[in-house]
């Protein structure tokens, strides 16, 4: 499988999200999806201290064992208590514990903290890669702007965030104008979410209710129908027709679309059994040209 570059750190186009590990998944689950990942390619593990309750960390550092070496291993702290020094410190400790390994490959503020200066947060992350407990740093769900401050907030000769991880998709393109911003800062980006909680799988079908066990039957009734709704629907329905005439699933396209853009480093796709790991894996090698990218977009609107 295309390996590209988060900083130093070379990763798997296609890399596998563990927030199912500990809830939807329990630790054998999890260990045949992550065998499965290595066996195809896919190196990229992305997991958070509140993934499971801690149990997502603790369940791939398991699974991976002796292979560690063979993986990149990103984690997110700050979802919940934000990133002061004080957190930051205890939070690389702590998931280096549950992950049984002395390394963080990639280190991810998980959300913004308004009462933290980011130039506060940065410093304490360049604290932990001088100590060689983490290689890379990054951001996730932050804007454009968050960006561009935190990259004037970096010391010289400290560490800076290598990617920004947040959610792209053909349903919820809203943060394609980061892509550019981007590139031009030299920062990698990480889609999550890129089918669309299984919109673009699909697994959902017009005016019936969601199988369960699924993502969207968990979710509370209003949030669910942002995304089961007929606009989205037409558009699934389009795009999954443009990739059976050239003999790929929509999800692969999904991925496929995403790994198109130059910004993207590695495409976060989540997987509860082996053969969503095929598939996910599939659509990696699937190298669409820019004729196709743009057919694809202006089908999605």
């Amino acid at each position: 499988m295309e390996t590209r570059k988060i900083g130093s750190i070379e990763v798997s186009v296609v890399g596998l999200g563990t927030n199912n590990f500990g809830r939807r998944m329990d630790e054998s689950a999890a260990k045949a999806v992550v065998d499965a990942c290595l066996d195809l390619g896919i190196t990229h593990f992305d997991t958070a201290d509140v993934y499971g309750m801690g149990d997502s960390e603790t369940f791939l550092g398991r699974a991976l064992g002796r292979r560690r070496d063979q993986a990149v291993i990103a984690t997110k702290f700050g979802s919940r208590d934000g990133g002061s020094p004080e957190v930051v410190s205890k939070a690389v400790d702590g998931a280096l514990g549950r992950l049984g390994t002395d390394r963080i490959d990639v280190m991810y503020i998980h959300r913004p903290d308004a009462d933290t200066p980011v130039a506060d947060t940065l410093a304490a992350l360049d604290e932990c890669v001088k100590a060689g407990k983490v290689r890379e740093i990054a951001c996730s769900n932050f804007d454009a702007d968050m960006v561009r401050g935190a990259a004037e907030a970096v010391k010289p000769g400290a560490a800076r965030f290598a990617a920004v991880q947040n959610q792209l998709n053909l349903l919820n393109r809203r943060d394609e104008p980061l892509l550019d911003v981007l590139e031009g800062l030299g920062v990698a980006y990480v889609p999550y979410f890129p089918l669309a909680s299984g919109m673009l799988t699909g697994k959902y079908r017009r005016n019936e209710a969601p199988p369960e066990g699924t993502r969207l039957d968990s979710m509370p009734e209003d949030r669910r129908g942002t995304m089961l709704n007929d606009h989205n629907f037409e558009i699934v329905e389009q795009l999954t027709g443009w990739a059976q005439d050239h003999g790929h699933s929509v999800a692969e396209l999904a991925i496929a679309w995403l790994a198109a853009k130059p910004a993207v480093a590695s495409v976060i796709a989540g997987a509860t059994k082996p053969d969503q790991v095929k598939t996910n894996a599939a659509a990696g090698d699937w190298r669409l040209t820019s004729t196709e990218v743009s057919e694809v977009e202006a089908l999605a609107g």
